[in-house]
């Protein structure tokens, strides 16, 4: 099963650049070094916007989960890098109440 209405999902251009791309952030630094490692920028962060498009929601949902804010997905597949490796991240995406799209959540290593 893919996440209903991927092709409309929200990728937050902060949440790319200021976190996941960030290796000053408290909490994503860690995830900003390995990214930053792999060939993604924080000035390119389109680059990584484009990848989770094209190579993560492309994929069928590993995991679903009702949460009190929505319904939780992730997705457990190989991302095709710019520094050419390829490494399975895992990306969670959540279709808040009330909504019908889904958005970023977190992306980690698998």
């Amino acid at each position: 099963m893919k996440i209903p209405n991927a092709d409309r999902a929200i990728i937050a251009p902060e949440k790319l650049r200021d976190y996941l791309l960030n290796p000053l952030h408290r909490r994503g630094g860690t995830k900003a070094k390995l990214l930053i490692g792999l060939g993604y920028r924080g000035r390119d962060w389109q680059r990584l916007e484009d990848d989770l498009r094209q190579q993560h929601l492309a994929n069928d949902v590993t995991a679903m989960t009702q949460t009190e804010y929505g319904v939780r997905f992730e997705i457990v597949a190989p991302v095709a890098t710019p520094a050419g490796q390829r490494i399975v991240f895992c990306s969670v995406w959540q279709i808040d109440q009330g909504a019908d799209v889904p958005r970023l959540i977190t992306l980690y290593p698998s």
